[in-house]
């Protein structure tokens, strides 16, 4: 079985599917930013910034 028809056997109707896949790219659009559109030092420096937090939140537990 293909992926596409995988990823359908979860939805009644491939009008469900489509309607879902169109407000999920929307959302997923507005979250996640192209590589090509972030320098790559600002992309390592905001990686940095996030494990950074992700330590000092860990650390409190």
């Amino acid at each position: 079985m293909c992926r596409c028809e995988w990823t359908m056997r979860g939805f009644r109707s491939p009008e469900t599917l489509q309607r879902f896949v169109s407000i999920f790219s929307a959302l997923r659009n507005l979250f996640v930013h192209l590589a090509q559109d972030t320098p790559r030092v600002q992309s390592i420096f905001t990686r940095l910034t996030v494990m950074a937090e992700w330590k000092a939140v860990t650390a409190l537990c």
